[in-house]
């Protein structure tokens, strides 16, 4: 089970999303929502759970997955196995949607 440390994490990246979706919460749950062209061909929305908003947020600003990985690990209390499988499920759930 990952729990949240208190580390904050300021970095610069070169990753980047293929398509607009905006993360918003809804009710108390965290999704993202197509915008712009995007929402003309995706239809509905990606619910995330705490770990994917958190990848989700910092993707942009990682170089590459591994320092995304190091961000989660700098975040979260974990093992570094369960945070990779972790990350890879969210960014293959990304790269089926065509979104990475």
């Amino acid at each position: 089970m990952i729990t949240k440390s208190k580390l904050s994490i300021c970095y610069g990246g070169n990753m980047e999303f293929k398509k607009d979706f905006m993360l918003r919460e809804i009710v108390g749950e965290a999704v993202l929502i197509p915008t712009g062209e995007t929402a003309a061909h995706f239809n509905g929305l990606i619910s995330v759970n705490e770990l994917g908003r958190f990848i989700w947020e910092n993707y942009e600003k990682a170089k590459d997955e591994n320092e995304l990985l190091g961000f989660i690990l700098d975040e979260y209390e974990v093992e570094r196995d369960v945070a990779k499988a972790d990350l890879d499920e969210f960014l293959d759930i990304l790269r089926k949607n065509e979104i990475v």
